[in-house]
């Protein structure tokens, strides 16, 4: 079998999975705090009979830490994340991490992400406010207030750099590795009144839709004619009547 066939299908398989991280960044390029997905690919190397021959990795994905553009809004209840840390939320199976700042508070007082989640302190505890007091005010290291009495203070967490995040119910993600509350507020803060949008860029994305279809276009005719030179040389070398 021709090596030209698995190395143009090991090709395709790589771009339909960069096509759905590509779509899929797309589709939330108006998502507050949603972290675009990046797909790197390797050469994968086999020994053929005579010589060495590169295959198409399959492609890992890795989430995108750079940061969204800032949009103010002036509700009290909007904080965007200055700087590399990521707020603290509920998760399904424990604390989660985000940086959609839209926050909402419910009847009881708990502090809330539009998706339900509750707020987390430092400690990993949810936060609970006074709803007769009104709006709180939110401080540059998350220290929370209503009038001038202290209430609590939002949990912002460093994620390691060198672990994998992976994406989590309600536009959050986990950590491989343990994450640590934000202690140094040098270069980190909280913004309130502000939301952070998502970090897709609408152009290079949309570009890499328009070079993914070409490639594979590209891979799908290099596999038809690796076929069709294949059943030439079989018909060729077949026994004349066989």
């Amino acid at each position: 079998m021709q090596s030209s066939l698995y190395v143009n299908l090991s090709a395709q398989v790589a771009l339909e999975k960069r096509l759905n991280a590509t779509a899929n960044n797309v589709a939330n390029m108006a998502t507050s705090g949603f972290r675009a997905e990046e797909t790197k690919f390797s050469a994968l190397l086999a020994q053929a009979t005579k010589g060495t021959v590169a295959f198409v990795g399959s492609g890992d994905t890795f989430l995108s830490r750079a940061s969204g553009p800032i949009t103010r809004t002036d509700s009290p209840l909007d904080v965007a994340i200055q700087g590399d840390a990521w707020l603290g939320v509920g998760g399904p199976s424990g604390p989660v991490y985000t940086r959609d700042g839209r926050l909402t508070m419910d009847a009881t007082g708990q502090l809330r992400t539009l998706t339900g989640q509750p707020v987390l302190d430092p400690g990993g505890s949810s936060l609970l406010l006074d709803p007769q007091q009104g709006p709180p005010t939110i401080g540059r290291d998350g220290t929370i207030y209503q009038g001038t009495n202290q209430v609590g203070a939002l949990g912002l967490y460093i994620l390691d750099k060198k672990g994998t995040l992976t994406r989590a119910p309600g536009n959050a993600v986990t950590s491989s590795l343990p994450v640590r509350p934000v202690q140094d507020f040098t270069g980190i803060g909280v913004l309130q009144g502000h939301v952070e949008g998502s970090n897709v860029n609408p152009i290079m994305e949309m570009t890499k839709l328009v070079t993914i279809q070409r490639a594979f276009e590209s891979a799908a005719t290099a596999t038809a004619e690796a076929e069709s030179s294949l059943l030439s040389a079989v018909k060729s070398l077949s026994p004349q009547g066989g």
